[in-house]
């Protein structure tokens, strides 16, 4: 069947039609950031149970995961015997969705660990992981961490946090909601805490910097505690070009 084709326009006209579809996608945008400040304020679960994975150091608690930092986005990929692809490859829609993992580095800046879980041995974890090129710490399930956790039968994302031993769950998503996953800001966005900038509609006391500043290259966040006096002066200037422009 011939592709039906959309009415063919000035520049003019064009730019008219890309001014009224500007309107809707700034009030998606806005009702994005508000769903997420709403997100921030959901209740948490305790962990009460204790989980047991292996990783490529040997043994580790769910705590462990954490890696030291205070938030923890658990991705369960599908990758075990009996799953289309094994032994060769995992899942391809979980496979689809590694692919599109950013940098970690810019997810870690904002104390924030993303891991990877599946009942594959690591000994295929980490041919697989250097097969496809994927660098996230990828963890073997020992227990029920994934019955427990709605991800035994199908794919899905969790969030949590650790406040010292202690482990909540803040979050969790699956089906489709998985497919906008792999960004540093579609993570941050789903966890307690967000992308914590300063614009951001959060609970009092939660931690929050100004935006742009905290960017940097992926690896330079170790050589540079601080933001860089120059690269706030560019980000600034960007700022008030969008703030004016918006």
């Amino acid at each position: 069947m011939e592709m039906k084709m959309p009415p063919i326009v000035s520049q003019q006209e064009w730019e008219s039609a890309r001014q009224q579809l500007l309107v809707k996608e700034k009030a998606l945008t806005r009702a994005r950031d508000a769903l997420a400040a709403e997100r921030r304020r959901m209740p948490w679960l305790a962990v009460e149970e204790e989980y047991t994975f292996d990783g490529p150091r040997g043994r580790a608690s769910l705590i462990d995961l954490f890696e030291g930092r205070r938030q923890l986005i658990v991705y369960r990929a599908f990758f075990e015997p009996g799953v289309f692809g094994w032994p060769e490859h995992a899942c391809r829609g979980c496979s689809f969705l590694a692919d599109q993992v950013a940098h970690l580095a810019h997810l870690n800046a904002r104390d924030t660990t993303l891991a990877f879980v599946s009942r594959a041995p690591q000994t295929d974890i980490e041919r697989l992981k250097a097969r496809m090129g994927w660098a996230m710490p990828w963890y073997t399930v020992k227990d029920g961490f994934d019955a427990d956790f709605g991800v035994d039968e199908w794919h899905g994302t969790n969030a949590f946090i650790r406040d010292g031993s202690r482990v909540f769950r803040t979050y969790f998503v699956n089906n489709r909601g998985d497919e906008a996953m792999g960004s540093t800001w579609s993570y941050l966005d789903i966890t307690a805490l967000g992308r914590q900038e300063a614009w951001e509609d959060s609970p009092e006391g939660y931690p929050q910097t100004p935006p742009y500043k905290w960017w940097n290259w992926h690896d330079n966040y170790d050589a540079e505690a601080s933001p860089d006096p120059k690269w706030v002066e560019v980000s600034d200037a960007g700022e008030a070009a969008f703030r004016k422009s918006d």
